[in-house]
């Protein structure tokens, strides 16, 4: 079985995993104006995220507005925030398991292969969590790429990478190490004898008729 200190490290990460998350689903960052063409020099730099966009003037103001309606968004949007809102909920549903199967506390008994099991569960809730969140990233990020390079998509509506999918793409890492490490947690089944022995003790002496 592994460790505890397998068990704490994997439950940090994942802590910081959820936490990447959180930020970078919040930010508004995950996609910025490219500055590409011959108009390099502009003095406004635009901003999109999954729930608001914004525009970054150079004197240093931001202004940001909330999207009106979400049935005007387009369906890679949607399918991002729906899948990032869901890798929240799995990783912090698995966090809570996990930690109620760590050797380090009193959850779940004392029977350490129960808890064992119980943080090996921890883990893989804490594994699809992270798949949620890279297929989000994975899809929104190849949404911009094919944008950028579509000689049909205007230049001054060109995006690039943005900060908070990267933050994003950090989180999701994060999150398969440290639901690795704590489905690491599988207690290995002991080898039981073939054969019984017997409880009888050899007979020391022959009984004569």
């Amino acid at each position: 079985m592994a460790n505890k200190g397998l068990q704490l490290l994997g439950f940090t990460l994942s802590l910081l995993g959820l936490i990447g998350l959180i930020v970078g689903t919040i930010l508004p960052q995950w996609k910025m104006s490219a500055y590409v063409g011959d108009n390099i020099i502009t003095a406004i730099a635009m901003y999109q995220g999954l729930w608001m966009s914004c525009a970054f003037q150079s004197t240093g103001q931001m202004q940001c507005k909330v999207y009106d309606s979400i049935l005007q968004l387009d369906s890679s949007l949607q399918a991002t925030r729906a899948l990032m809102i869901v890798a929240i909920l799995l990783t912090v549903a698995g966090l809570g398991v996990a930690s109620m199967g760590m050797k380090c506390t009193n959850c779940g008994g004392d029977d350490k292969v129960k808890k064992s099991r119980i943080a090996m569960t921890g883990g893989i809730v804490l594994i699809v969590g992270a798949l949620c969140s890279i297929v989000a990233c994975g899809w929104f990020t190849n949404r911009i790429v094919q944008d950028f390079y579509n000689p049909f998509t205007p230049v001054n509506t060109k995006y690039e990478f943005g900060a908070a999918i990267f933050i994003a793409w950090a989180g999701a890492f994060l999150d398969v190490m440290g639901g690795g490490m704590l489905a690491a947690s599988c207690p290995k089944g002991k080898s039981s004898p073939r054969y019984p022995k017997s409880s009888r003790p050899p007979s020391s002496s022959k009984e004569y008729v």
